[in-house]
């Protein structure tokens, strides 16, 4: 790029930016009233025609800017308020009911719908937000707001009890939701202006506009929101919620010598309570996670965890304070025992039982966020000791192995909000154990700092480790980052580093440490609509890796480089609302320190290359479509990889709903780990086996929806995946990393069919806000020998026919608020006496 070109670049990104700054701000006031309103979306009641509107709304996607047409897509929303809570009503204009999209989904679902959601920042402090969503049919969404190191803001597992209703009239639709002060947090000010932005999804236009118009290109949603101004005199309540809980399960475990089938019964609390104004507590006595959706398990053949989401919803509704720093990984809490594996049986013994988790006796959390912006979160579980029974053949007398202490689990947060969209945050997580078991601590300090006009950031973060056993053992971690975050064009540069100390996988999910890692990523995006694109965006990005200290047992100091990686993204949004997205990545020559499985040893592989294509249809027809490409080669064994998905979903009507897909991959010559030779002396190396290995996986799944109404609706999950991992060759590894043919020929068998089938039938029903009725099937076959099959539907088969656990329960949990009842009782008690 020329001079010239730099300044007129440079020129636009001064020019944007300004334009985004002089966005006016919007507000509208909040007006009180005395009684309380039918919630059953008809705005029929008087006070809807004298209360200020919201109305104007202009787009953002897909013609940004372009203002709302008034005449037949008007969007008019209006606020009222009164000493229990805040009232919401509108009407989304539609030229017909046939423009209206319209799918029943359940709680927290998008799916096909169009649908008007309302931000709140109360605090202002344009960082945390509060969102409710109301679809056409009323079915409800809400999402809590805040910042994330994975990039997405917005955390749907919080849920709030609050009540909404819509009808569907022939000149579009209407709404009407009552938020009650105990479904949202505010500050205990006379009088107060809370941050606002209202947005409305039209699905089959693609069109999203807001009240408060969005620039795409400035950094953070909430910092551009507009104002609900005037709410007086309104009172955080007494905020007490009950959810007593009772679960009966018929459990068959197949997987066992005498087929154990056991009835297990279980009853338990969960409480929230509103310390003040600003935090609540949140507790589950004698918990129960036997309804949770299966996991997703897979072959995994990296020398590394594999990680799994959370599907349990205490640990991840309302915890965007407690993953600050991505020290919290809370399937450790309730995960498997420590030495689960680590114990040895007799010649004639067996394992009779040993538990995959541990159970919880309660866990705790605390969180809320001050008026001056200080966010304090707290989490504290216990964990039950975990026993393993082992028992003999001949005597069948049995004994108890402990395979986990009684384990204490804590995280503490403190976050300050600063101006500027800033904020800085100590973090804390610890674990101690009973007994002569290891406690753990981690401490971290973070910064995240934006100037005043929100267009450059700065941050960081400082973490300490310390493994607490008879000689402490303390690690560091820090990084440091900044960037331009604003304009068409950003730029973020990044730096970190672990010592060979620093480990935080006692509460936190880790791989490896002693890793200095230094990147680059810019983006350039496109909002302006073209003949063909609604949007483009670009970035590319390199990452690139050392060791701190030297692991490699030849080389030493003269072998610190890992690897260096780079991306090209490209992503389209087309005009007939279709998702198209490029990748080209590769990486250099690299040194792995972990593969080999030993300190010390190296393998040294060559570069790849690969490419990544995913596509999606437009979503808002009844059949949409989708699907990705993966290509790779590269490596020492000149390795292919090929992989070729697709998905699809169909909507019979606004009640059934099916989705499939399928991803088959080839990964051929791929060199990877196989065994490890002990050495015949101490002085010796140990002899590491590598492999020339095809690995075929095939991951299939299937989805049924059916919702009887707003309040009740059935689902039907099935996901099989199979994976085979066949070695053509055996090399051995030398101390200089390189694979050469072994000193002995290898003849161990290390092939691997893997198979993990899954099925997850629930019916719920709400047959009370807040209050559950849910009926739960679930089934699992997992099988792993070292015998393959090639034909896919005969392996299949022999998955489903083979060993199954199989759990079928009933669970009731009841809503009960504090007032609410108090309430209650105090009009039937009046009611009485008249």
């Amino acid at each position: 790029m020329n001079c010239f070109n730099l300044k007129a670049a440079v020129l636009c990104l001064l020019i944007t930016s300004a334009a985004a700054a002089q966005i006016p701000k919007r507000s509208i006031n909040a007006m009180r009233i005395t009684r309380s309103l039918k919630i059953d979306g008809v705005l029929d009641e008087p006070e809807w025609k004298t209360a200020p509107v919201a109305d104007k709304f202009v787009e953002l996607r897909p013609v940004l800017n372009r203002a709302e047409d008034t005449v037949h897509n008007a969007t008019l929303v209006y606020f009222l308020y009164n000493n229990e809570g805040i009232y919401i009503g509108g009407y989304c204009h539609e030229r017909s009911k046939d423009s209206i999209s319209s799918e029943l989904t359940g709680r927290d679902g998008f799916g096909n719908n169009d649908f008007i959601g309302i931000i709140f920042d109360t605090y202002n402090d344009k960082i945390n937000g509060f969102e409710y969503f109301v679809t056409p049919l009323g079915e409800q969404f809400d999402a809590k707001q805040a910042p994330n190191p994975n990039g997405n803001s917005e955390d749907f597992g919080w849920n709030a009890v609050w009540y909404s209703a819509s009808k569907i009239h022939d000149d579009g639709w209407s709404f009407e939701m009552f938020l009650p002060y105990s479904a949202i947090r505010f500050g205990n000010k006379k009088i107060q202006d809370w941050g606002l932005n209202i947005v409305r999804r039209r699905q089959k236009t693609g069109q999203q506009s807001f009240w408060q118009t969005i620039d795409p290109t400035a950094n953070g949603f909430l910092t551009q929101e507009g104002f609900l101004k005037g709410l007086q005199d309104i009172k955080p309540p007494l905020r007490l919620q009950f959810s007593p809980y009772f679960a009966t399960y018929l459990n068959h475990d197949g997987t066992l010598a005498d087929h154990k089938t056991t009835t297990p019964i279980s009853a338990g609390l969960d409480v929230k309570y509103g310390i003040n104004q600003a935090f609540t507590l949140d507790m589950m006595l004698v918990p129960d996670f036997g309804q949770v959706q299966s996991d997703s398990r897979v072959l995994n053949l990296t020398p590394f965890e594999q990680q799994y989401k959370d599907n349990r919803a205490f640990f991840t509704e309302g915890t965007e304070l407690f993953n600050k720093g991505g020290l919290f990984y809370s399937r450790r809490i309730g995960g498997e025992p420590l030495h689960r594996d680590d114990f040895s049986v007799g010649a004639n013994e067996q394992i009779e039982k040993n538990p995959a988790q541990t159970k919880l006796y309660n866990a705790t959390k605390i969180s809320g966020r001050t008026q001056k912006g200080l966010g304090i979160g707290f989490l504290n579980a216990i964990a039950q000791p975990s026993y393993a029974v082992v028992e003999d053949v001949n005597s069948k007398e049995s004994r108890r192995v402990q395979t986990s202490p009684l384990t204490n689990y804590n995280v503490m947060v403190f976050d300050q909000t600063l101006k500027h969209n800033s904020s800085v945050t100590l973090v804390n997580t610890n674990v101690m154990r009973e007994g002569k078991e290891y406690d753990a601590n981690v401490t971290a300090f973070l910064f995240d700092l934006n100037d005043r006009k929100n267009k450059y950031n700065i941050g960081g973060n400082f973490n300490v480790s310390n493994k607490l056993e008879a000689k402490t053992t303390t690690g560091v971690n820090y990084g440091l980052y900044l960037g331009k975050t604003s304009g068409r064009f950003n730029v973020n540069l990044w730096h970190s580093c672990s010592d060979d100390k620093y480990n935080n996988s006692d509460l936190g999910y880790f791989t490896n440490n002693n890793e200095r890692e230094t990147g680059l990523w810019m983006g350039y995006s496109w909002n302006k609509p073209t003949k063909y694109f609604n949007s483009v965006f670009i970035n590319t990005n390199g990452h690139y890796f050392t060791l701190v200290s030297p692991l490699d047992i030849v080389k030493g100091r003269d072998r610190m480089f890992e690897r260096f990686r780079f991306n090209f993204n490209f992503n389209f949004n087309l005009k007939n609302l279709w998702y198209v997205y490029f990748n080209v990545n590769g990486t250099t020559n690299n040194n792995d320190f972990y593969e080999p499985r030993a300190t010390g040893r190296v393998f040294h592989n060559k570069g790849n290359v690969g490419l990544i294509g995913q596509w999606q249809s437009n979503q808002a027809k009844k059949l949409s479509w989708g699907g990705n490409i993966i290509w790779g080669e590269g490596a020492v064994t000149n390795r292919k990889t090929f992989l070729f998905g697709l998905s699809a979903k169909y909507r019979m009507n606004n009640y059934f709903s099916v989705e499939a897909s399928c991803s088959p991959e080839t990964d051929t010559d791929q060199p990877g780990y196989a065994a490890t030779l002990s050495a015949s002396t101490p002085s010796q190396m140990d002899t590491i086996i590598f492999s020339r290995r095809d690995l075929h996986i095939v991951e299939n799944m299937l989805n049924f929806k059916y919702n009887f109404n707003t309040k009740m609706g059935l689902t039907l999950r099935l996901r099989h995946y199979w994976s085979k991992v066949d070695p053509k060759q055996f090399y051995q590894l030398n101390l200089n990393g390189d694979l050469v043919n072994p000193d002995h020929p290898y003849t161990g068998n290390v092939n691997q069919n893997y198979n993990y089938l899954t099925a997850d039938f629930v019916y719920t029903w709400q047959f009370a806000q807040g209050s559950f009725f849910n009926v739960v099937w679930k089934n699992i076959g997992e099988t792993f020998t070292d015998q393959f099959e090639k034909d896919y539907f005969t392996n299949f088969t022999k998955t489903g026919s083979g060993p199954q656990y199989n759990s079928f329960s009933l669970k009731v949990i009841y809503f009960l608020d504090y007032l609410t009842e108090k309430n209650r009782l105090k009009k039937k008690h009046e009611a009485g006496k008249g």
